[in-house]
């Protein structure tokens, strides 16, 4: 996700052909410009669109969720609110809601998405800078003072709700889960791996969400509306996962070696599974 977009699983086009074109901005967002320049970074899938405001010092991003979108912005900002101390993520400057959406305003970071252009014609030094900087944020955020979760048991237990309410599609699952449907996937699931390490995850750790500064090196991490304690496993599954739609097959290991740690076959299986069946 680009300085504050929102990640979109199974789109490998650059994000440069997601952001909308043509469309005006909410009102909410306009309001908030008050006549500064406005510019779409950023559509996700669910409708929640991210929008650049102004230039310079006063530069800042809007995300705004559309009612009924299921993304909670909210959540988000006290997210980040509670990592800032911690580690370079945004600084919530001011939030909101009315009857159509809900908004947060945060501050620009440095650096640019891991998945720019530039990025990705250089996927070696992108998922580097990806596996670094998540064992950074693993390191740095607290897990024994961090007062929210990301456990395998609650978002099972969150998939289940959903499973019986009829909330969940595999039609948009990857090809090696489709055939499983809700129910078998749900039954593969129930046996939890034994935690390797708990620590405070990102809860969103594709690519697009890694920020790289001009040095090549991580210089922030955004969208964290899903940052909760889990194994780490649940954050390394997926950030392997997302290399194989942004930059080709071959750099799951690569990353796994700039985080400093070895593949685990079964805790990733579990957790690429677990998070098909996510919101």
């Amino acid at each position: 996700m680009t300085g504050a977009g929102m990640t979109e699983r199974w789109m490998p086009e650059p994000p440069e052909a997601r952001a909308a074109a043509g469309r005006p901005p909410p009102a909410p967002v306009l309001a908030l410009a008050g006549g500064e320049a406005v510019r779409s970074v950023w559509d996700n899938a669910v409708g929640g669109r991210t929008f650049e405001v102004g230039a310079g010092e006063r530069r800042r991003f809007v995300k705004w969720a559309p009612t009924g979108s299921g993304l909670d912005l909210a959540a988000e900002a006290a997210r980040l609110a509670w990592a800032v101390d911690f580690t370079p993520v945004p600084h919530v400057l001011g939030q909101g809601q009315d009857a159509a959406g809900a908004w947060i305003v945060t501050s620009p970071l440095a650096g640019t998405t891991a998945v720019a252009a530039r990025w990705r014609a250089e996927p070696g030094t992108a998922v580097t800078a990806i596996g670094e900087g998540l064992r950074a944020l693993h390191d740095a955020l607290p897990a024994a003072r961090c007062p929210f979760s990301w456990s395998a048991a609650d978002r099972l237990a969150d998939a289940r709700r959903r499973a019986a309410g009829g909330l969940i599609d595999p039609s948009g699952w990857h090809e090696v889960h489709q055939g499983l449907g809700v129910e078998g996937a749900l039954r593969l699931l129930a046996e939890v791996p034994p935690v390797d390490e708990l620590v405070v995850c990102h809860g969103d750790s594709c690519a697009p969400n890694t920020l790289i500064g001009d040095d090549g090196r991580w210089s922030g991490h955004v969208d964290l509306g899903e940052l909760g304690v889990a194994d780490r496993w649940a954050d390394l599954a997926v950030a392997t996962w997302s290399t194989t739609w942004n930059y080709g097959p071959g750099w799951e290991i690569p990353l796994l070696d700039a985080y400093g740690i070895k593949a685990d076959a079964e805790r990733t299986r579990y957790y690429r599974l677990l998070w098909e069946l996510g919101p």
